[in-house]
């Protein structure tokens, strides 16, 4: 590891904040912080944190001795200076004086202490660099310590190798008792740089914000360069099969089985989307004799548990052709893993002096062998933090393992961690939205309706993947809402697997689907062209089923029903004079829409149409909408809005009535009307 301090760099990041009247200090805080945060060997996803000690002015202009530290919920590779609120100092300081301090006071007079009342909450960890005398204060959870401080005689093996420049403080949880104990070892020896805490991170501290950075990066190195000489062979690999399947294949089973499902029989599941991640480490890991031992002996730093939880789920290889003996053994897995993780809470809580409320039991790391990993969240963000999270591990528990033994916390101290209110509280209690861990398809996804619909649906919890023929509104419309672009065209059926394979590769599976791509062919039925009709049914009938196919065939691997919806419009009940080449497909549509009702409705696969009217930006481009209204002899704005309702009628409608749609859990086989009011268009 090697240090990325650059003086021009962080003169350059003092003088951007001084403009802004932020103080030197603090500005060299947010650099070092970045240059920390940026490293994924030190910190990932909110861990660690940092402080200065400076003289800041209160709300009223009065200078006061502050401690700028890491605020929860702040991520050290994008801090700014509003990550680092402000707290009195001195109060702080005479804490030290006391032998015992609640969690809850410890924050409340964190709180009662800051300079600004609308700042977040201080780090947990704020006592530890406030006992501490050094002006700043770096604390990360670096992946090479930790495999020497996640060993059974760790505390030997960390002295031997740091020898006096270091100190060694025993685990203790975070808060009052562990900064006092942190405290009491700095003072044994004063001339120490740094903290190794057991089973949890290390710290580094000087009177310069470059001093304290470098101290870190010379501390991790040390170990680095130990853990790399002579180093062995880790792992005696596992007897797999010849042949094994691959992630695509598996992930919507793997998905399935961690659903949660103690409301199927209402058709309810809380699905996890997922994030895979192989690679030689990764499957080094995976595929080893001992991985029970050792893949479920815990976290490397109690700070992941939250993301986690305490160890993987541990599924079979899965052997190539045999899919559903793969299903049977990951479900069996996730069912043991579930009914563990309830006795272990059973027993701690049992036993616990503040009784918990039992958080879901599903896992957030899946170990794959022969295959790799998955991280498991309810949104491609959290799934993604788990599976980062998870990489981290594997490096530090290999580590460990080529230099000795990997031995985390105790189950306790790990329930502890897992169930601590402080910890717990940066997840945050924000409510999930409705389609939170579904992943949705749209086709046409670049079009006006397809954006339109992606939209509400990413809105309400969904991740996204547009399906569309490759080119800049494809990009831009994915882009936009920050979705998966899928290129292709959905009438080769080459294009429509291969973009199912990357959305399965990408997510995990699929939930929703909106087959919304079509095209209006027109021409009458008796003269047309037969290749205009062939090529109508092509895109308005033939897409739709291949879509609805490849969609079927990974809801029914997952197990937790689904949802198509389809784009059928009024042609399909109201067919208009010389729209028989796309208003036919469209019929066949509708049919096709019912006969998936009717098929899959036992499997709890739901299928619904839209009958939507004149949308401008649909397949009404501009020029049809000149033509139209110039043969009906009025404006463009009445023949848009020539409804009932006498209004037109928008993308954004058409998108509300397929979210809506999704929403249903007891509705199939239905039609929804968005067309302002047309009796000849009207279902009877």
């Amino acid at each position: 590891m090697h240090s990325l301090w650059s003086d021009a760099a962080a003169n350059d990041m003092v003088a951007h904040y001084a403009r802004a009247g932020v103080s030197r200090d603090v500005a060299l805080r947010v650099y070092t912080s970045r240059l920390l945060g940026g490293d994924p060997r030190l910190v990932l996803h909110g861990g660690g944190n940092t402080s200065v000690k400076t003289e800041l002015c209160d709300l009223l202009d009065t200078p006061a001795e502050v401690l700028c530290v890491k605020g929860s919920g702040w991520d050290m590779g994008n801090i700014e200076p509003a990550g680092l609120p402000a707290v009195r100092l001195d109060p702080l300081r005479r804490l030290r004086e006391r032998e015992a301090l609640s969690d809850e006071d410890m924050v409340r007079i964190q709180r009662a202490n800051l300079l600004d009342p609308s700042a977040p909450n201080p780090s947990v960890e704020t006592l530890l660099h406030a006992f501490l005398p050094h002006k700043f204060i770096d604390h990360t959870h670096a992946t090479a310590v930790l495999s020497l401080a996640d060993q059974p005689d760790a505390a030997a093996r960390c002295a031997e190798l740091y020898g006096s420049s270091v100190g060694i403080v025993p685990y203790i949880m975070p808060g009052f008792l562990l900064a006092r104990k942190a405290a009491e070892v700095y003072e044994a020896d004063p001339s120490v740089e740094g903290l190794v805490l057991l089973k949890h991170g290390v710290f580094s501290f000087a009177e310069t914000a470059r001093g304290a950075y470098e101290r870190m990066i010379a501390i991790v190195t040390r170990a680095e360069d130990h853990l790399a000489g002579g180093r062995r062979n880790v792992f005696v690999p596992a007897s797999l099969p010849v042949s094994l399947a691959s992630a695509v294949e598996i992930a919507p089973i793997v998905r399935g089985a961690c659903a949660l499902t103690d409301m199927a029989s209402e058709g309810l599941y809380k699905r996890f989307v997922l994030d895979f991640r192989t690679g030689a480490a990764i499957r080094n890991f995976v595929d080893g004799a001992e991985l029970v031992r050792y893949g479920l002996a815990g976290v490397a730093t109690p700070d992941h548990t939250i993301r986690t939880k305490n160890y993987p789920c541990i599924v079979p290889a899965p052997e190539a052709g045999r899919l559903v003996a793969f299903a049977k053994g990951a479900c069996e897995a996730v069912e043991k893993y579930v009914a563990d993780y309830h006795a272990y809470f059973a027993r701690h809580n049992a036993v616990s002096p503040v009784k918990k409320r039992e958080l879901d039991p599903m896992p957030r790391v899946v170990v794959v062998p022969g295959v790799g990993l998955f991280g498991l969240g309810r949104s491609a963000k959290d799934a993604a933090i788990a599976a980062d999270l998870a990489e981290s591990w594997v490096t530090t528990v290999t580590d460990a393992e080529a230099a000795g033994r990997f031995e985390s916390l105790n189950e306790a101290d790990l329930f502890e961690m897992e169930y601590w209110s402080l910890e717990q509280a940066k997840l945050g209690g924000a409510v999930e939205k409705p389609l939170a861990g579904q992943v949705a398809l749209v086709t046409g996804g670049a079009g006006t309706i397809g954006r339109a619909t992606a939209h509400l649906m990413k809105g309400a919890g969904a991740e996204i993947a547009l399906l569309d023929r490759p080119g800049e509104a494809l990009d831009a419309a994915a882009k936009g809402l920050g979705a998966l672009a899928l290129a292709g065209d959905v009438t080769n059926d080459d294009d429509v697997r291969a973009a199912f394979d990357r959305l399965v590769a990408r997510f995990g599976g699929v939930d929703i689907v909106v087959a919304n791509a079509g095209a209006a062919w027109q021409g009458r039925i008796g003269e047309v062209d037969d290749k205009i009709l062939r090529d109508s049914f092509e895109l308005n009938f033939f897409a739709h089923q291949r879509v609805a196919q490849h969609a079927v065939r990974i809801m029914l691997q997952q197990g937790t029903g689904g949802c198509l919806l389809f784009n059928v419009s009024k042609q399909a009940l109201n067919p208009g004079a010389d729209f028989g080449p796309y208003g036919i497909p469209k019929a066949a549509t509708l049919a096709l829409m019912r006969q998936y009702a009717l098929d899959y409705g036992g499997s709890n696969i739901r299928a619904n149409a839209v009958n939507a009217d004149r949308i401008r930006g649909g397949l009404l481009t501009p020029e049809m909408i000149a033509a139209r209204s110039r043969a009906r002899g009025v404006s463009e704005a009445e023949y848009m809005g020539g409804n009932l309702l006498r209004r037109e009628v928008t993308a954004d409608d058409v998108a509300r009535s397929f979210l809506h749609l999704a929403l249903a859990r007891n509705t199939t086989a239905a039609i929804d009307t968005v067309d302002g009011g047309n009796i000849a268009a009207a279902p009877r």
